[in-house]
């Protein structure tokens, strides 16, 4: 079955898969926005994962930053294809266990995470890849590791 999605479809998908990765939702609701078998991850410094891995390290996140948000900036769509810019929000206050610099202890600090979004989906909808680049520099700088 193949079924195209409209470019706000598509929109629509990702910015409702973002709030329920940083929500914390549960783990089926989440599940429904991906291709589980195909799904891959591609981060900064040739970080390569599934969809195990990337519900892993949002699960980190969830553990160390309190009152998060996430905010998508410019999208531009093409076919199956959305980029954007994502900021995601919180407060530093729980050991943050797979921050880039390996395991940080809380600062208490307010931060964002800056990162660039490539998304492939699916005819039906569903993510079956993402690459990412994100200012790791400035993010290390917030949670009081920098030059680590």
């Amino acid at each position: 079955m193949s079924m195209k999605l409209t470019r706000d479809e598509l929109v629509a998908r990702l910015v409702k898969a973002g709030e329920l990765e940083v929500a914390g939702a549960p783990a089926a609701e989440i599940a429904g926005y991906f291709d589980l078998e195909n799904f891959r991850f591609h981060g900064p410094d040739g970080f390569e994962t599934d969809f195990g891995g990337l519900n892993s390290y949002f699960a980190a996140i969830r553990a160390a930053f309190e009152d998060r948000r996430i905010r998508r900036g410019i999208m531009v769509v093409e076919g199956n294809v959305v980029a954007c810019q994502t900021w995601i929000t919180g407060r530093f206050v729980h050991e943050f266990a797979m921050s880039p610099a390996g395991p940080l202890p809380p600062n208490g600090a307010d931060i964002t995470m800056d990162l660039i979004n490539i998304f492939i989906f699916t005819d039906d909808g569903r993510l079956v890849e993402e690459f990412v680049r994100t200012d790791y520099r400035s993010f290390l700088r917030q949670l009081g590791a920098e030059g680590r």
